[in-house]
């Protein structure tokens, strides 16, 4: 289908796409990659006045190192992630997850803003970003504010994030990928109908945290799991509980039960520190 018809405007700087979006109010959408909203228009889910393109604000992209944290900037693209030397060494999981999205297409030219901002119970780096323990930079009228990613999303498709407001920045904790033994220890395991689609059922872990994708309305955090390794409990053990505390859904491809079962198989897979 072909979307209903809008203006397009283009921000050059963070603050001139928030004085569009005060000028515009719940009219506008703000456009970095369009993998997201795009798809969301052509059916007509989403209806947009007024597009505000950010894909070219330079202060909103780029990965840098800023003391125990990685800020990653919200229109960095997947593929820049996934090529990425200092995530490569700093944060391996997330460089792994990022080239998982999708196809070469879609990671060339999709955000991790625009995939966080989109709040998709099901996506790679949501999930990824909720193992890691990030935070949320979000910047609007009244300044930035810092959320963490634990807080962030709401529902589905649903956040903290405000219509007058921008997701700008990421900050990721910093975890050296040693193979001595001092880096981080993770494991990211997706099952899927076919490699580009969407997680039936996702699992990241890393140090200890374990997030899971497409067991509830947002990614979740398998508490009960962590809370078992914590205790001593074996790997085997812990990913029993992987399923606790979850909602999933049922649909074509799997009905609950087999998303729980999807969970604790592939909790134990990534806790043992494999990909897949």
């Amino acid at each position: 289908m072909i979307p209903a018809s809008f203006e397009y405007e283009v921000a050059t700087s963070a603050q001139h796409a928030l004085a569009l979006l005060a000028e515009h109010g719940e009219d506008a959408k703000l456009l970095a990659g369009g993998h997201s909203l795009l798809p969301m228009m052509k059916v007509r889910l989403a209806q947009p006045a007024v597009l505000i393109d950010i894909a070219r604000v330079p202060e909103l992209s780029g990965i840098r190192v800023d003391g125990d944290e990685i800020v990653i900037g919200a229109t960095t693209r997947h593929a820049d992630l996934a090529s990425s030397e200092v995530l490569a060494a700093e944060v391996p999981i997330l460089a792994y997850a990022a080239a998982q999205v999708g196809d070469p297409q879609i990671r060339h030219r999709g955000t991790i803003g625009g995939s966080v901002a989109h709040a998709d119970p099901s996506a790679d780096l949501p999930m990824t970003l909720l193992a890691l323990g990030a935070t949320i930079e979000i910047t609007g009228p009244a300044g930035t504010r810092a959320v963490g990613v634990d807080d962030f999303f709401t529902g589905p498709f649903e956040s903290v994030l405000q219509p007058d407001e921008i997701l700008s920045a990421i900050r990721v904790p910093r975890h050296r990928d040693d193979k001595a033994g001092a880096g981080q220890t993770w494991g990211y395991q997706k099952f899927v109908r076919r490699a580009n689609d969407w997680a039936i059922v996702g699992v990241a872990a890393c140090d200890g945290r374990v997030a899971l994708a497409s067991m509830g309305g947002t990614p979740l955090r398998a508490h009960a799991t962590e809370d078992a390794l914590r205790s001593g409990a074996s790997i085997q053990e812990a990913a029993q509980l992987a399923a606790v505390g979850t909602s999933p859904g049922a649909d074509f491809h799997a009905d609950a039960d087999f998303r729980e079962h999807l969970a604790r198989v592939l909790t134990r897979r990534a806790l043992e520190g494999r990909t897949g």
